[in-house]
């Protein structure tokens, strides 16, 4: 006679195969829950990071005028060839408040030796070359990547930057005109980490916790890889311009990133 699983013994391992199943899922969603509330902690300790960098040096960290006085000059990538190099060696700013994306060459700004002098300072953690890794897409020389010259998340596969944004134009498609802010989102090549990273209920309820709940205003904003203002799959908008639009909160797919205008 043949020998066979009995119906009992079948129902034995459809039970442990669900139990495992539903393990790795709750496994997955804990780890998820666990880098969204990260976010929240990543994004205070840089915005405390900047403001204790400026009450100390009277300067925003990357745009300080008298950086190389205290940690030499990086004259292989400054502008500024003149000044005697020193180490571990960083660049001057202009110390016009904004921190300022990378000169005509295309090899260094203010929006990396920011991250470069905060860690320097002992304010952040890591090491950052302070240079841009590419010239690409977005404009000349904003080739951020995370964890090189710009901080890491532990949100999976996401960063961080900070820079002045304030083109013509921007105030009649979002609120950021003037203003320096943090990029929070997905690698992209040449550019900020500006990829879609979080789903509209995600980072609504970042928001919420941090700010007003409102993805177009606010220190709190999102971004969605397909558009600079809230008409767009992370926003219940038609118009860009609709600072007062809800997160699109029936929209379960990744589709927005994060900025944080005036935080500094």
């Amino acid at each position: 006679m043949r020998a066979a699983f009995s119906l009992v013994e079948l129902s034995i391992v459809l039970v442990i195969l669900g139990l495992l199943t539903g393990g790795i899922l709750g496994g997955q969603s804990l780890i998820r829950a666990a880098e969204l509330r990260s976010v929240a902690t990543e994004y205070s300790r840089y915005v405390t990071a900047v403001q204790t960098f400026r009450d100390k040096y009277f300067a925003v960290p990357g745009d300080m005028p008298n950086a190389t006085q205290f940690w030499g000059d990086d004259n292989a990538a400054c502008p500024d060839g003149a000044t005697p190099n020193g180490s571990p060696g960083t660049c001057n700013g202009n110390g016009d408040g904004f921190i300022g994306t990378p000169t005509a060459n295309g090899v260094t700004g203010e929006m990396y030796q920011n991250w470069k002098q905060m860690a320097l300072a002992g304010l952040i953690e890591g090491t950052y070359t302070g240079i841009a890794d590419t010239v690409g897409a977005c404009s000349t020389g904003k080739g951020v990547v995370v964890g090189t010259n710009a901080p890491r998340s532990r949100l999976s596969n996401a960063g961080w930057s900070l820079e002045y944004f304030g083109h013509p134009g921007d105030a009649s498609t979002y609120t950021l005109a003037e203003s320096n802010l943090f990029f929070m989102g997905g690698q992209v090549s040449g550019c900020p980490p500006i990829n879609d990273v979080f789903k509209p209920e995600e980072l609504w309820n970042i928001d919420t916790k941090l700010d007003d709940g409102k993805p177009g205003r606010g220190k709190i904003m999102a971004r969605s890889q397909s558009s600079w203002g809230t008409a767009t799959s992370c926003a219940l908008s038609a118009s860009s311009t609709d600072y007062n639009a809800d997160y699109r909160l029936s929209n379960s797919a990744i589709a927005c990133s994060m900025l944080a205008p005036r935080a500094i």
